[in-house]
C-alpha cells in the first residue's frame, strides 16, 4: 500500500478486515501510529451491521411450497418441518407441534442453500488493495496456514452471497503471491463454513476440509518460446514440491520411533499422506492436470482437482481414478486463442456425458474474486444453456459439493436428518430475475440485507422511487 492519504486509506479499509499482518506491513513501511490508528477505526467502523440469526425456540413449519429436493423428485404444495436446525420431515400435509411457527410459502419453491466449492469468501475483501487480503501466508510451502481461523464473519461481502442463496462456502487459501514474490506451492488447508454467525468458531462446518496444493505453471510446446528459465523455474517448483512430500513422510516415519521436536509444517501434512484428507490440486491445462494425475497417482494421494478448464480433454483418466473436479466456474475465457470459445462454458456438460465427479465454484482465482460468490447460480445456469441437463446444473451447485467436501450427509439436498440451511425462492434460483425471498441455516432465519440492498434502498429515496 503506497498511499499516506488518510482520506484514501479510510476508502480503502472500507472493507472492515484488518490482520495482525497488515499491520505489520504498514509498520515495516514507516506509517505513523496516528495513521494506523486511523486505519483500525476505519476498518471496525464499518464492519457489517447484520445482526447474526437466533436459533428459533419453537419448530419451524414452511406450509405448501414447491419443495426441490435435489437428491430425488420436486415435490409440489408440500410441507416442510424444521425442528432444531434440521429437517424434521417433508410430507404433504404435516401435523406441526404445538408452539410450531408457521410460515405460509404457497406458490414459492424451496431449494437447498447453495455451496460455494471454492473461494476466498471471508478472507478477502477488495482483491486489488493488499491490507483487505488474507488469502496466502508468506512462502512457498505454508502447509499449516489455516482458513479457519482466518475466516472474518463481519465480511461485507457474505450478506451479498447469502442473499443470493449462497449458505455455505468452502474458503481455500491461495498461492498468488505480492508482486515480485514466488508463487505458492503447497498452500495451506481449508476450511467448510456456514455463513452465519458472530465468530468463526460458530461459523465452521469442517475446520479442515483437505491441503491445497497449486501445480506450477508449464511451459508451452507450441506458440512463442516460453520466456528465458521458464523450464528451469518448473523444475525447481516440482523439485520443492516433492522434497516437502519426501520430508513430511519422513517425519511420518520418525513420529514412530522416540519423541522428536514437533513441526507444525510436516504434522499438517499428515492426514493427507495417511488418506484421511483431499488434496486439492489446483491446475487449468491439460499437461498440468496430467502431470498432478501421475505425481497424485505416485504419492498414493486422495485428488480433487479445483480449476480444470481442459479436465474434459483427460476425462477418461479422471473417471478411471474417481478423481472429482471442482471447475472453476464458466464465465471464463478458453485458455488459448485457437480454442473453441465455448470449451470453458461446456466443460460441465463433458464431464457430466463422461461420467466424471464434478461440481461448479467460482472460485476467484481468475476473476472477481470473494466479490463474486453471489453470481454462484449464474456460473450453473451457464452449464446448463451449454450441455448440462439443467438438474444436474442445480446438483452441481447444492448436493455435487456436499459430496465431495465430504458433508453429502449434513447439506446439499432437502432430506429428513439433514441441517436446515436452505432458501425460499419466487422462481427458479438459475435464472437472474429469481428473488430470494427467506433463508435459513441451521434452521434459524436470516437476514437477506446487504450493502447492496442498503445502498439500493437510499438511492430510491433520492430518486422519489
Amino acid at each position: 500500500m503506497k498511499t499516506t492519504n488518510p482520506f484514501a486509506l479510510g476508502l480503502i479499509v472500507g472493507a472492515q478486515s484488518c490482520c495482525a499482518r497488515s499491520v505489520s506491513m504498514l509498520l515495516g513501511r514507516g506509517k505513523s501510529a496516528p495513521l494506523l490508528l486511523f486505519a483500525a477505526m476505519a476498518l471496525s467502523a464499518t464492519a457489517s451491521t447484520i445482526t447474526p440469526a437466533k436459533r428459533p425456540a419453537a419448530p419451524v413449519l414452511l406450509q405448501g411450497g414447491d419443495v426441490h429436493t435435489v437428491s430425488g423428485a420436486v415435490r409440489p404444495k408440500t410441507d416442510l418441518l424444521l425442528v432444531d436446525g434440521k429437517i424434521a420431515a417433508v410430507g404433504g400435509t404435516i401435523s406441526a407441534p404445538a408452539g410450531t411457527q408457521v410460515i405460509d410459502v404457497t406458490g414459492k419453491r424451496i431449494y437447498p442453500g447453495f455451496i460455494a466449492a471454492s473461494s476466498p469468501l471471508g478472507l478477502e475483501e477488495i482483491a486489488s488493495v493488499r491490507a483487505t487480503v488474507d488469502t496466502k501466508e508468506i512462502g512457498t510451502i505454508t502447509p499449516n496456514v489455516r482458513t479457519q481461523v482466518a475466516f472474518n464473519p463481519d465480511s461485507e461481502t457474505i450478506p451479498v452471497a447469502r442473499a443470493n442463496g449462497v449458505l455455505t462456502v468452502h474458503t481455500r487459501p491461495s498461492a498468488a503471491g505480492d508482486t515480485g514474490q514466488p508463487r505458492g506451492l503447497i498452500a495451506g488447508q481449508s476450511a467448510l463454513m456456514r455463513l452465519d454467525g458472530w465468530t468463526w468458531e460458530d461459523m465452521t462446518v469442517r475446520a479442515r476440509v483437505g491441503l491445497h496444493v497449486y501445480w506450477p505453471p508449464m511451459p508451452a510446446h507450441r506458440g512463442p518460446p516460453p520466456p528465458p528459465g521458464a523450464r528451469d523455474a518448473y523444475k525447481d517448483a516440482r523439485t520443492s514440491l516433492q522434497q516437502a512430500f519426501d520430508t513430511a513422510r519422513a517425519y511420518l516415519t520418525a513420529k514412530a520411533g522416540p519423541p522428536a521436536a514437533t513441526d507444525l509444517r510436516w504434522e499438517a501434512m499428515i492426514p493427507a499422506l495417511q488418506g484421511e484428507q483431499p488434496v486439492f490440486v489446483h491446475a487449468d491445462d491439460i499437461k498440468q492436470i496430467s502431470a498432478a494425475l501421475d505425481w497424485a497417482r505416485e504419492e498414493k494421494l486422495r485428488m480433487i482437482l479445483v480449476g480444470g478448464r481442459d479436465a474434459w480433454r483427460v476425462a477418461d483418466r479422471l473417471k478411471a481414478a474417481d478423481i472429482p473436479v471442482i471447475i472453476d466456474g464458466t464465465h471464463n475465457l478458453p485458455l488459448r486463442r485457437d480454442d473453441g470459445y465455448d470449451d470453458v462454458y461446456a466443460n460441465a456438460g463433458r464431464l457430466h456425458a463422461a461420467g466424471v465427479r464434478f461440481c461448479i465454484a467460482n472460485t476467484g482465482d481468475t476473476k472477481g474474486g470473494s466479490a463474486n460468490a453471489r453470481n454462484l447460480p449464474y456460473e450453473a445456469a451457464m452449464a446448463a444453456a451449454f450441455g448440462l441437463p439443467p438438474a444436474e446444473a442445480l446438483k452441481a451447485i447444492t448436493l455435487y459439493p456436499a459430496q465431495i467436501l465430504g458433508v453429502g450427509a449434513e447439506l446439499g439436498s432437502i432430506e429428513p436428518g439433514k441441517r436446515a440451511t436452505l432458501i425460499v425462492t419466487d422462481g427458479d434460483p438459475l435464472e437472474i430475475p429469481t428473488q430470494v425471498e427467506q433463508a435459513f441455516i441451521d434452521g434459524a432465519p436470516i437476514q437477506l440485507r446487504s450493502r447492496h440492498t442498503d445502498l439500493y434502498d437510499k438511492y430510491r429515496q433520492r430518486y422519489g422511487k
